[in-house]
């Protein structure tokens, strides 16, 4: 159970059943789960995280592949058991390679295609520097474009906020699942 209590359909506010619904009838079809859920204590919160990650999850630029790899090394950075458990299978079907999925899992910076170990090197590097160095930056750029670029760093920032808010209010795996990912070493 979360430490932070979930907003239920009998005690929500007009301001809250006003968002629910618009997920519910919107391109997600489902309720606020995970950190919408928790998110929907400030309902407008959640609303415009809703509204980012419709934006970088449906509506990416990013082939599936490579938007997932994204996903799964920023879950797996911030130690995030839910959002890897959410993500690990949209990730295979979305083609990421076992050998990746696998990568990341473990902790491990090595990746054979040049598009994903672009992608891990400028998280890294954002994410313990705070900055991406020029060389990094350059790769991303070659391979993804100005947009793309932007759109990463959303991608990490946006995972990362859905990591930190689930971690925050202990948010488990589903029942009768074991968490998927081992602990750091």
């Amino acid at each position: 159970m979360p430490r932070i209590p979930l907003v239920t359909e009998a005690t929500m506010t007009p301001e809250q059943r006003q968002v629910h619904d618009a997920m519910v009838n919107g391109p997600r079809k489902s309720a606020p789960v995970g950190p919408l859920a928790i998110a929907m204590h400030r309902p407008e919160l959640a609303q415009a995280m809703s509204g980012l990650g419709l934006v970088l999850r449906f509506g990416s630029s990013f082939e599936p592949r490579l938007r997932e790899f994204a996903i799964l090394f920023t879950g797996r950075y911030w130690d995030c058991q839910f959002e890897w458990a959410s993500h690990e299978a949209e990730a295979r079907k979305a083609g990421l390679s076992d050998a990746s999925i696998e990568t990341l899992r473990t902790g491990g910076a090595r990746f054979d295609a040049a598009d994903e170990q672009a992608i891990h090197d400028y998280g890294i590097e954002l994410l313990t520097r705070h900055f991406a160095s020029d060389a990094t930056y350059q790769r991303v750029l070659a391979i993804f474009g100005v947009a793309g670029v932007v759109e990463l760093t959303a991608l990490i920032g946006y995972y990362g906020l859905v990591a930190l808010t689930l971690n925050a209010a202990e948010f488990e795996v589903p029942a009768g699942m074991t968490p998927p990912l081992p602990p750091r070493t």
